[in-house]
């Protein structure tokens, strides 16, 4: 069974390599900031917006290609009500961060897969992270070394490097942080007979 991920996500692409999947990644131009705001006027919970997403990034590839497993994927980031964004730039990261600095929060990390035409499989999950108390000083330091990094995460942090410094507690499948919960996935291949069980 050929593997897709409807992706041009590099961490999410580790990832699968990681647990020696073998794959192809095709990135796919989905309008997320329409999906969201339609997902927002038919309030719709964060964790139905993530798997709608995650759909419509699967559904592109799908419909080009139904004999393969495509795998969607998204993520978006909760605190107090208020969904986050990927930050457009260092300093909209930065007023993100602050923001964030000493609150909990909650990711909401949904996969779909599709195959033949339809959706076969779909999966959200939310670890949920709370964020120290944090000096603007560290703040500009950790900007400062991360660059425009801290730009391709919707939490403007990369857990696998100098952002786990931002935290006090971490609760959740790391994979599923960092953008794909690689556990119930590789679950779903096995008994579907994609990867040896």
């Amino acid at each position: 069974m050929r593997l897709v991920l409807a992706s041009s996500s590099a961490t999410r692409a580790a990832l699968l390599r990681s647990a020696g999947l073998a794959f192809e990644a095709l990135p796919t131009a989905v309008d997320e900031a329409a999906l969201k705001q339609s997902a927002r006027a038919e309030e719709l919970s964060a964790a139905d917006a993530a798997i709608l997403l995650a759909e419509a990034k699967a559904m592109r590839i799908a419909r080009r290609d139904p004999e393969a497993l495509v795998i969607g994927a998204d993520q978006l980031l909760v605190c107090d009500g208020q969904w986050f964004d990927k930050p457009e730039n260092p300093a909209a990261a930065r007023a993100q961060l602050l923001t964030l600095r000493g609150k909990p929060h909650t990711l909401f990390t949904a996969l779909v897969l599709w195959r033949g035409g339809r959706r076969v499989w779909q999966h959200v999950a939310t670890p949920k992270l709370v964020m120290r108390e944090f000096s603007e000083a560290f703040l500009d330091r950790y900007l400062a070394a991360e660059g425009e990094a801290v730009c391709a995460s919707v939490g403007a942090y990369r857990l696998e490097g100098l952002g786990v410094q931002l935290f006090r507690d971490v609760q959740g499948e790391h994979s599923a942080i960092l953008g794909l919960p690689l556990l119930p996935l590789l679950g779903f291949l096995r008994q579907h007979g994609a990867i040896e069980s």
